[in-house]
């Protein structure tokens, strides 16, 4: 399989994943204790970085590997905390949209999000 297959196989199972992110997050607005969404949002994630680090999309996954991190943390305190803590996950969320996407438009990973990467790394 080229490069450009395995391209279109993480893009289309990245798409996935972030939806499935999303639709965790919004549960997690509903319910802050929700465990089967913080165990998904913390399982997209790692796919996302497996698959990202298997492609040498490097920021990709430490991007995801941050989230990872986070939502590990949130795991063991078995809730997200509603405000701060939550709009912070959907900002790595939408950073990982923006870096897939940029993939997808250029077939290449984008340079470092300065003001995200940041961001991320007061936490």
């Amino acid at each position: 399989m080229d490069m450009a297959k395995y391209r279109a196989v993480f893009l289309e199972e990245s798409m996935e994943h972030l939806a499935e992110i999303s639709r965790g997050l919004l549960d997690l607005e509903k319910d802050p204790a929700r465990i089967e969404a913080i165990d998904l949002v913390f399982r997209m994630a790692h796919s996302i970085k497996g698959m990202a680090a298997s492609l040498e999309y490097t920021r990709i996954a430490e991007s995801a590997h941050r989230l990872e991190d986070r939502m590990q943390k949130v795991r063991a305190a078995g809730r997200i905390a509603a405000g701060a803590e939550l709009a912070e996950i959907f900002a790595y969320l939408d950073g990982l949209e923006s870096m897939i996407g940029a993939v997808r438009e250029t077939g290449f990973e984008p340079p470092a999000l300065e003001a995200s990467k940041k961001k991320l790394q007061r936490r």
